[in-house]
């Protein structure tokens, strides 16, 4: 059953119980309960009538109407979710008449039901709306990180297979007396790389912020490590080690840019949220993976809701086959893990 139709029989209950004592009694029924059809449309209109009726019913006649009494609960319930300061103000002269009507008690505790379901709808909306911009937010970062991963792969992986062509071809103009079979397949390994750079470039141009610009130099990898971690050190004024573990293996150049970009994430985030904390950059190598930790000793905070950097991070990690874990440590600090797979054969 709807409000309407609730407002409705309320109507006809207070004028049938209101004939039943006095034609008085039945207008004064229905001056308290008419309103209520206004609720949907004229909430406050309605709620400021259907009180002011019950108050002068009841100052008149000291004899409350039942359906009245029901209408004037509703109808500051359904004020209070509009106007929380009319809603109280119109709960403050029933409190004069609970001695003619002891139920008008409850008169402020329904206008702060309706005003405490109002905010709690609001509260729920506010959150969905909130939820649905953070994920658009970081579904939007995580494409943004994945362009870019592309587009430094394409300058990693570019630079080797023009790499390939030029070898081919130097070797298939420099070797004397090499036979036509064996300079064909030379040929034919330049031709091959060079139709496999033009369809990477074709793929991944769209995603390249520079296609219009001289191809750029091979990303970072490990060789630019030490001097990452030295100018840590000197923009954040705090102690920053480097700290190697087991016999180094070999990584792809892909996994090497994955491993200084997410230091150098976790570096930037360092500086950003725990400036002058200490921070220790390890790189453990074991097995076939490298295991790369960047911890900090900055001050005790909850697990943070998962930023854009660490979207970054992630998404790098899990580009290389690897894995990434984040958390706040206990006693202070946080730490970002990264386990990342050693080169493949």
């Amino acid at each position: 059953m709807n409000g309407r139709a609730v407002a409705g029989l309320l109507v006809v209950a207070a004028f049938v119980l209101g004939v039943s004592t006095s034609l008085a009694m039945a207008l004064v029924g229905l001056a308290a309960t008419l309103p209520l059809v206004l609720l949907w449309s004229q909430r406050a209109a309605a709620g400021v009538l259907v009180t002011v009726a019950t108050v002068l019913s009841l100052t008149a006649f000291q004899d409350p109407s039942y359906a009245g009494l029901i209408a004037t609960m509703v109808a500051l319930f359904r004020l209070g979710e509009t106007s929380e300061r009319l809603a109280l103000a119109c709960s403050i002269p029933c409190l004069a008449l609970i001695v003619h009507a002891p139920v008008l008690a409850l008169a402020p505790s329904a206008a702060m039901a309706g005003i405490t379901w109002q905010a709690r709808r609001k509260a729920q909306v506010s959150a969905a709306a909130r939820d649905v911009i953070e994920e658009n937010l970081l579904r939007r970062s995580a494409a943004g990180e994945r362009a870019r991963i592309a587009r430094e792969l394409h300058d990693v992986v570019a630079h080797h297979i023009s790499m390939v062509a030029v070898q081919a071809e130097a070797a298939r103009l420099a070797t004397p007396g090499l036979p036509q079979a064996g300079a064909d397949r030379l040929r034919a390994i330049g031709d091959t790389a060079r139709s496999a750079l033009t369809e990477m470039r074709r793929l991944l141009g769209v995603l390249r912020e520079d296609t219009d610009q001289p191809e750029r130099v091979p990303q970072p990898g490990l060789r630019e490590l030490n001097a990452l971690v030295d100018t840590a050190r000197a923009a954040s004024g705090g102690a920053t080690r480097l700290i190697l573990r087991g016999t180094p293996i070999a990584l792809d150049p892909v996994a090497e840019l994955a491993a200084y970009r997410i230091v150098q994430e976790a570096l930037t985030n360092v500086r950003r949220h725990a400036p002058g904390a200490a921070v220790d950059v390890e790189f453990d190598y074991g097995g076939d993976a490298l295991r790369v930790v960047v911890r900090d000793n900055g001050p005790a905070v909850e697990t943070p809701i998962e930023g854009l950097g660490l979207v970054g991070m992630r998404e790098r990690a899990y580009a290389v086959g690897g894995t990434l874990r984040t958390g706040a440590l206990r006693g202070g600090g946080f730490m970002v893990e990264a386990i990342l797979p050693g080169k493949t054969a």
